[in-house]
């Protein structure tokens, strides 16, 4: 049984989930909008160039789940999955998995993107495990601290190592699926890299290399 690692945001997702939660918030008055939306474009802009301070990013990203109860989070985040998610999932997504399903391989998601936001959308996608930055909660509260390792750049490969030894499973025969440079350091691990809807330098890394490129979003 191999293993089939997946990104999510603008891999199966024609978008990224982490933004758009911050886009939603904004468009529904959860947080100050000329502040949080100014300061979320900033963040997605150095993501996206690969020069994203991680620590900086989670302390803004996660501070709003402080601020409100559990419930009325979880609230907004099935509307946000149902109305701003469900319409993204790429063209190509469910065929890629059925793919590996029919092979009889094992699923799992690995993002950067916190748990709060990524376990409903793995939960959608009818994928079981997922490895993501989790967000701490004490006394049923976010704290706006997260624990252990986030699963960003070297931190996925870290992660997904920490996984394997409680698992059946190893990297042999592995595939990892993803559009962005962040996550050349897991490409570079597993037997067959997949680059999907790739950004420019991960698209010519890839084609030096000759691994498979993806286009989900057709």
């Amino acid at each position: 049984m191999a293993l089939a690692i997946f990104d999510l945001d603008h891999t199966l997702l024609s978008g990224d989930s982490d933004y758009l939660w911050g886009e939603y918030m904004v468009a529904n008055k959860i947080v100050d909008a000329d502040v949080y939306q100014r300061e979320n474009k900033t963040f997605l802009e150095d993501y996206l160039k690969g020069d994203l301070d991680n620590e900086v990013y989670l302390k803004f990203a996660l501070k709003p789940l402080t601020q409100y109860s559990m419930d009325r989070l979880y609230a907004w985040r099935n509307d946000y999955v149902k109305h701003w998610i469900q319409p993204i999932i790429a063209k190509g997504t469910q065929a890629l998995l059925d793919k590996h399903r029919a092979q009889g391989d094992e699923l799992i998601i690995i993002s950067a993107t916190n748990l709060f936001i990524t376990a409903p959308i793995s939960k959608l996608l009818g994928i079981d495990q997922i490895l993501s930055t989790e967000p701490e909660i004490i006394n049923n509260q976010y704290t706006g601290r997260y624990l252990g390792t986030p699963t960003f750049k070297e931190g996925k490969v870290t992660v997904l190592n920490e996984w394997l030894k409680n698992s059946k499973h190893s990297l042999d025969d592995s595939y990892f699926y993803s559009d962005s440079i962040n996550d050349l350091p897991l490409l570079e691990q597993v037997a067959t890299p997949v680059a999907v809807n790739p950004d420019e330098k991960l698209f010519n890394i890839a084609t030096q290399r000759g691994w498979q490129i993806l286009d989900l979003r057709v």
